[in-house]
């Protein structure tokens, strides 16, 4: 696997976390360029492959911060520079001092100056604005001329690119430095991340497995069962070691103490979402209707932002979404806790802020169904 750029200022950067559970599983990653570069050099101890200067600049601490090599990009999606990161205007005014057109201690004068532009309006034009106003117009000139013969002139991220891409695909990279040691990846933070990604395509519609398993725990009567027969199941296969049925666990705590609180509060595993037992387990009581109506939710929240531009479905009233919860579930505030602890909600507020991402799409849906109930009563 080659990483060479990536999102980072409107979107999560490329985690380290990713990148650690890829080489965990035996995949061998190299970085250059951009980002690739930057995660190159912080997870070398770990065994990601660095190639290129600016990978070796970083891993020499030459230099160390990411606008060296941010870029603001076209907004339509062809993803191109709009402007110049610190790194290329560093190899070219190594050039200009190389070629005699300005001397170490101007160049190096030169850079701050360039440094100091915020990086999304460092465009050609104001680089070209900075080196005349620094009195250095004839290096603009010269660069304008270098660039109009070749439009790739001075992209040093560019040519680490095709480096790590010429080694990766002829066999000739370097050996990985290190290796990942075993469950350094697995974590908690991790699954969840993966549980975030996972999607499949099920009566047509591509719908997340999360958005899925937390439909289930809000909206089925009975998920509260569904999840004690989990933790059973999860309690005695616990991946390390050799598992004990929650029965079991649970006579040995009541031995001790004299008393013991329920399953849900004492085991509260993040659920992997690729395991397909768990996956079957907790989705069982998950029908086509069910699916349908994650759907719809979607739909009303996209409908939402585009009616009312920077609408987020975490936006909606904590009041509002706890409201529909206790009448969803029938409890009152005091109980709030407990009932989303035994579905596997973490807490009250974890399943109020769980309740937003369908709460236009089930209002809309009641509405609807009220309707319905309307018109058949004429």
């Amino acid at each position: 696997m080659v990483i060479i750029d990536g999102l980072y200022h409107q979107a999560p950067a490329l985690r380290h976390k990713e990148i650690i559970a890829a080489m965990g599983r035996r995949v061998s990653v190299v970085g250059a360029g951009s980002i690739g570069a930057l995660r190159a050099a912080e997870l070398q101890p770990f065994g990601m492959v660095g190639v290129g200067a600016v990978f070796r600049s970083y891993w020499s601490g030459e230099i160390d911060g990411d606008d060296e090599v941010a870029v603001g990009q076209e907004p339509d999606g062809r993803q191109r520079a709009l402007t110049w990161p610190l790194v290329n205007l560093r190899h070219v005014l190594r050039i200009a001092e190389r070629e005699g057109l300005a001397d170490l201690r101007t160049c190096a004068e030169l850079l701050e100056a360039l440094r100091a532009v915020y990086y999304p309006q460092r465009s050609m034009a104001a680089v070209l604005a900075v080196l005349r106003r620094e009195g250095a117009a004839h290096v603009g000139e010269w660069l304008r001329q270098r660039r109009s013969g070749d439009p790739y002139f001075g992209d040093l991220k560019r040519l680490d690119a095709l480096e790590a891409i010429s080694a990766a695909t002829s066999g000739t990279l370097p050996p990985a430095p290190g290796e990942v040691p075993a469950g350094v990846w697995d974590t908690a933070y991790h699954r969840r991340w993966v549980n975030e990604a996972a999607a499949e395509e099920v009566d047509g519609l591509t719908l997340g497995a999360l958005d899925r398993l937390t439909y289930q725990q809000l909206f089925d009567p009975c998920f509260a069962r569904r999840w004690a027969a989990w933790l059973d199941h999860r309690s005695n296969h616990p991946g390390v070691g050799s598992g004990m049925w929650l029965a079991e666990r649970l006579e040995c705590l009541v031995g001790a103490a004299g008393g013991a609180p329920p399953v849900w509060a004492l085991f509260r595993p993040v659920v992997d979402l690729t395991d397909p037992q768990a996956v079957r387990v907790l989705l069982a009581g998950e029908t086509a209707a069910d699916r349908a109506a994650i759907a719809r939710c979607a739909d009303r929240n996209a409908e939402a932002a585009r009616s009312r531009p920077g609408f987020r479905p975490e936006a909606v009233v904590d009041g509002a979404a706890r409201g529909v919860l206790l009448r969803l579930w029938r409890v009152d505030s005091e109980g709030l806790d407990a009932e989303a602890l035994s579905r596997g909600l973490g807490s009250g507020q974890h399943a109020v802020d769980a309740l937003k991402k369908f709460f236009l799409g089930f209002l809309a849906d009641a509405r609807e169904a009220r309707s319905m109930e309307v018109g058949d009563a004429r």
